[in-house]
């Protein structure tokens, strides 16, 4: 047979049938869900499923009245959608790299725009970063997880980690940082001069800055900057 057969193709492509763990990566940028009960995740992820799920959005206090004002302040929150029954439901966020985390009473800090799905399991809140708000039109927000539970999250192309030790802080574009250990505070740096100096366009660079000890997440890529200078005033 051809190896370039459609019999091929449908060979080296098709679902597994079996019903593994409640996250499982079909492709490096497709997320299996085997969904049970319940699931969150975020809206418009969704490109394929079967069985019996219902989805719906988020609704204005379901998690609660706090949260419903952070969403609201940033003005673009991450939009939830909750997906019930029983089968397995399909995700992807415009072809990006998917990684799984499995929490065990551990917390993760992930950017608004690259958290893709996680257990009920999980306790989260939303956590402005109100120095940011006007600079960028991007990672205005970011989500802290925690608990005992599975986590997905997105990257442009491959993810870095890079480790913060005591007295060597690292710092990070915030438009292409995608994660953190959920106890570190990022400071924001700003250099007038160094995005001048490559090239990106007038005005300020800005910069994140981790201390103390954990990791960062970075991804080869930085969302939110469009044909001119990242920053938004």
């Amino acid at each position: 047979m051809s190896k370039y057969s459609l019999d091929e193709f449908i060979r080296n492509t098709q679902q597994d049938e079996g019903r593994n763990e409640f996250f499982e990566l079909e492709t490096p940028r497709i997320l299996e869900v085997n969904l049970e009960e319940i699931v969150w995740t975020k809206m418009g992820s969704m490109i394929s499923y079967t069985g019996n799920i219902k989805f719906e959005r988020e609704k204005m206090l379901e998690h609660g009245i706090g949260k419903m004002f952070k969403k609201a302040f940033t003005g673009e929150g991450t939009a939830l959608m909750k997906a019930t029954g029983n089968g397995q439901l399909y995700l992807a966020d415009q072809g990006k790299k998917i990684t799984i985390f499995d929490l065990n009473n551990e917390a993760i800090t992930v950017n608004g725009n690259d958290l893709l799905a996680f257990e009920p399991s999980i306790d989260w809140d939303i956590h402005l970063m109100r120095k940011m708000a006007g600079m960028m039109s991007g990672g205005l927000f970011n989500v802290n997880l925690r608990g005992r539970g599975k986590v997905a999250i997105t990257s442009h192309y491959e993810p870095l980690t890079l480790l913060v030790k005591p007295g060597r802080p690292v710092l990070t574009d915030p438009n292409a940082t995608v994660a953190w250990s959920g106890h570190l505070e990022p400071e924001f740096r700003t250099d007038i001069n160094f995005r001048t100096f490559l090239g990106r366009g007038s005005g300020e660079s800005i910069q994140m800055e981790f201390s103390g000890e954990g990791f960062v997440i970075v991804q080869p890529f930085e969302e939110g900057l469009t044909s001119g200078s990242g920053e938004h005033s």
